[in-house]
């Protein structure tokens, strides 16, 4: 069954592996027995559902995530349930290519502060420096 991301972008049931591994951290008899936590390993070099841009993206994204081979490795261990954790794996998978399908921010335009906001400041810093001015000893000049 394939897995929407986007409306343009849909993962096929094998570019994804997930697997069953026991959880770290404290929890007792029950954590030694049974393999709560999900281990979801995604390809990202080797998807045919990404095009080469949302790739390149979604690596810069991924940070520590990303193996050398281009594979996003995600633990989910935080629900109790083995089925809870692979929801949340594989939604963070998703928010991660969402994420990196967004075309990004256009670039910030500079602006020059305006000739009236340039007196502004200076006759501001004239004002302050003659009420610093003011504060020191009165000069023995009489």
């Amino acid at each position: 069954m394939p897995i929407e991301v986007t409306p343009a972008i849909t993962l096929a049931d094998d570019e994804v592996q997930i697997r069953a591994v026991r959880a770290s951290g404290p929890g007792g008899q029950h954590v030694n027995k049974v393999s709560t936590a999900i281990e979801l390993r995604f390809d990202v070099r080797g998807s045919q559902s990404l095009t080469p841009y949302v790739q390149g993206r979604l690596e810069k994204l991924a940070g520590s995530r990303l193996t050398l081979e281009g594979v996003i490795v995600l633990v989910a261990q935080s629900r109790r349930s083995q089925e809870m954790n692979r929801q949340e794996a594989l939604e963070r998978l998703l928010d991660l290519i969402r994420k990196a399908a967004e075309p990004p921010p256009p670039p910030r335009k500079k602006t020059r502060p305006t000739y009236a906001s340039k007196l502004r400041r200076l006759e501001g810093k004239t004002k302050r420096s003659g009420v610093k001015a003011m504060r020191g000893r009165p000069s023995g000049d009489d």
